[in-house]
């Protein structure tokens, strides 16, 4: 059935700040889902964030209804789509948020790291992982009331703080193993950590232990100016730590080159991982895209390659062109995995293309059709266990579950119908919470601050 779920914002929030819901974001505010995860029992996880910085107002302005903000939020719902709970942190780097909203004092202290976190992830045990660039990794409790561990590394070699790092992205495959990117430093011969290696663990992650990481595929294969203070203990390929000039080979990008008799290694240069997915417990998707260029990157090298458990490379995702399918308008370059059914689905603004897990392309619905076209205004988050897709409006701030098509070719009928039904349920959900230029201010739910 199809189900549209509203991000709310809460309104302790909105009334503490004086929040202008209708002001254009222009304006110097904004909201913006980063991530969605889903649990076997269906309750579903939000990651969202909300800003303003107003010109002319000093960065150490105290008064709430003008000062500068930065939030992110995390939001649990119920199967059927009730919010349940409510998660506030606060960047570290603005002076009016900790000390005022969302009650008293932390009780954790780490609350207000999580701003940087861009994905989620359900661990077997139920703790909810949020992760973010540099491989931080934070663990919350599942009623989103406390942040349990904290695993953290400085972006930069010469930068000081604690060397605790876990991982940047992290999936669940079926049997409870961890899928999970880290970075390196040298990357590009940039000095900052740059996700560079795809591993898996065969131990869970605890808030008093880390898995060993196993190495499977590795970006770049030779990042520069590595020493021994650059090797994890706990990242490893044949038993050694990855790094220097230890890592799985060929890499991703020397392998896609080999692919084309005309491309070069150069043409590589500058790529980037984007998040793994699972496929099935022993077969996983990674998609790798090319440098993105500030005057347009349409028609840059991409691949989605597929990677077995055991790290060998059996191919990638086939039926896409480089400039007509291009993921690099709106940087789209999400992948959404059913492992139950071992489907694979990419949504960019071109087309909503399937995939069996041969690497062979079932479907490509055309977002210049009429009956689809309404797609472009949504990102791909994430699959159920059920199989439903789910997909977020960037503007309604509305989520939106797609049911599971009983085959890949009735993806289009699927689709269709699904749409029909998010302007059904979007008119209904308007009539009851009546948003303001979208935003669904929520009054109901309770808050934790972090």
């Amino acid at each position: 059935m199809t189900h549209a779920i509203p991000v709310t914002l809460p309104s302790a929030l909105v009334d503490h700040h004086a929040l202008d819901v209708e002001r254009k974001y222009s304006d110097g505010w904004g909201v913006s889902v980063d991530d969605v995860a889903i649990t076997p029992s269906g309750e579903l996880y939000a990651l969202f964030r909300v800003h303003r910085h107003t010109y002319g107002v000093a960065d150490d302005e105290a008064a709430p209804a003008k000062a500068h903000f930065s939030y992110a939020l995390l939001t649990r719902y119920a199967p059927d789509g009730t919010p349940l709970a409510t998660a506030v942190s606060g960047q570290d780097e603005f002076l009016c948020q900790e000390a005022t909203f969302g009650g008293p004092g932390p009780t954790t202290g780490l609350g207000q790291d999580l701003w940087w976190a861009k994905s989620l992830c359900v661990l077997p045990d139920g703790t909810l992982a949020a992760t973010a660039p540099n491989d931080r990794t934070h663990l919350l409790t599942a009623d989103l009331t406390a942040v349990t561990a904290h695993y953290d590394m400085p972006s930069r070699r010469h930068e000081d703080g604690p060397r605790d790092p876990f991982a940047t992205w992290i999936s669940t495959t079926p049997a409870g193993r961890l899928l999970c990117t880290t970075g390196e430093f040298g990357v590009h011969n940039y000095g900052n950590l740059i996700t560079n290696i795809v591993s898996i663990t065969d131990r869970p992650l605890t808030s008093t232990s880390k898995p060993t990481l196993r190495a499977l595929a590795s970006m770049e294969a030779q990042p520069l100016h590595h020493t021994e203070a650059d090797l994890r203990p706990d990242l490893l390929l044949n038993g050694e730590p990855v790094g220097m000039d230890h890592r799985p080979r060929p890499s991703l990008t020397e392998h896609l080159t080999a692919l084309e008799q005309t491309a070069q290694l150069r043409d590589w240069h500058g790529a980037r991982l984007s998040r793994p997915a699972v496929v099935r417990e022993d077969l996983f998707v990674i998609p790798v895209y090319g440098r993105i260029y500030r005057g347009g990157s349409r028609g840059q090298q991409f691949a989605f390659v597929l990677v077995t458990d055991d790290g060998d490379i059996t191919g990638q995702l086939g039926g896409m062109h480089l400039s007509r399918d291009s993921p690099f308008t709106g940087h789209c370059f999400e992948i959404a995995t059913d492992p139950a059914r071992e489907r694979i689905y990419h949504l960019n603004r071109y087309g909503l293309f399937a995939w069996t897990a041969t690497g062979v392309r079932a479907q490509r619905l055309d977002l210049e059709d009429k009956r689809y076209k309404l797609l472009k205004h949504f990102t791909l988050m994430d699959c159920t266990p059920q199989g439903e897709l789910i997909l977020v409006h960037r503007t309604q701030h509305l989520m939106l579950r797609v049911p599971c098509p009983t085959s890949l070719g009735g993806l289009g009928e699927t689709v269709e119908n699904a749409l029909r039904a998010y302007a059904r349920e979007r008119t209904a959900l308007k009539k009851q919470h009546q948003p303001v230029n979208w935003h669904w201010v929520d009054s109901t739910t309770p808050v934790h601050r972090l």
